[in-house]
């Protein structure tokens, strides 16, 4: 099976949001959002897991 490009010649990259600003910020955001999230939930849930069942007491 070969390919239907025969040329290289002339070919181009299409990026959809790059003259949008906008959305680019609004993507930006949105994965700075998940990624703190992604953080605040490893955090929480690992200070859950290693937290001790039992009361500390005084010596």
């Amino acid at each position: 099976m070969s390919s239907p490009i025969t040329s290289w010649d002339g070919a181009s990259t299409v990026f959809t949001y790059a003259d949008k600003p906008a959305i680019m910020g609004f993507i930006l955001l949105v994965a700075v959002a998940v990624t703190v999230f992604a953080i605040w939930a490893t955090v929480r849930h690992e200070k859950h897991s290693y937290s001790s069942p039992m009361p500390k007491t005084k010596k």
